[in-house]
């Protein structure tokens, strides 16, 4: 048998190791990693709640500071959105359950909504929970420029965002939370 030197093969490198499906490979690698780096900072950056302050249907103002130590979900809807109208009793439910141990919830209507629209249908649902109607687009936009409904924020006792959904919320998550939150530590 007879070894030749490699400088004999003249097999050039890239044919031996094919580029092309080097970077078949190597890109969606690159963007699983990029994709997984953004979930883990995402998920462990709590940011604050905006300072905001909401303005009833009524004309009652709430702070974001004065909601400090409660658990809150910011639901923002439309009447004109099917999901929003179906996901509403369940809203209504988990007020009514977890109210007395320190949840808030404040649904915030969409500035196209027509006001009187949000007016009628939270006064025929006898929404418990306060309700606004944001018409200048100032809540949308102080908590990430919401367009999508409905969309939910939950934001913890410390006042830090730590859950945002887009579509009907998940209401078994947002009850193990609030349970989490709430219930275990002998709020109820």
């Amino acid at each position: 048998m007879q070894i030749l030197p490699m400088q004999q093969h003249n097999i050039p490198l890239a044919n031996s190791f094919n580029m092309k499906s080097t970077s078949k490979i190597l890109i969606p690698l690159i963007i699983v990693a990029t994709l997984l780096v953004f979930l883990f900072v995402n998920l462990n950056d709590k940011k604050n709640a905006p300072n905001v302050t909401f303005t009833t249907i009524e004309g009652n103002s709430i702070s974001m500071e004065s909601l400090k130590g409660k658990m809150i979900v910011i639901n923002f809807w439309a009447t004109y959105c099917r999901g929003c109208i179906e996901e509403m009793p369940d809203l209504v439910n988990a007020y009514k359950q977890y109210h007395d141990s320190g949840l808030e919830i404040i649904a915030v209507s969409t500035a196209d909504d027509p006001p009187n629209h949000v007016l009628n249908f939270s006064k025929k649902n006898v929404l418990p929970f306060p309700v606004v109607h944001d018409s200048e687009e100032k809540l949308s936009r102080a908590f990430g420029n919401i367009s999508l409904t409905p969309t939910s924020i939950i934001i913890n006792q410390d006042g830090q965002m730590i859950g945002k959904t887009i579509g009907k919320l998940d209401f078994v998550y947002l009850h193990k939370i609030l349970d989490m939150a709430l219930i275990n530590k002998g709020a109820k």
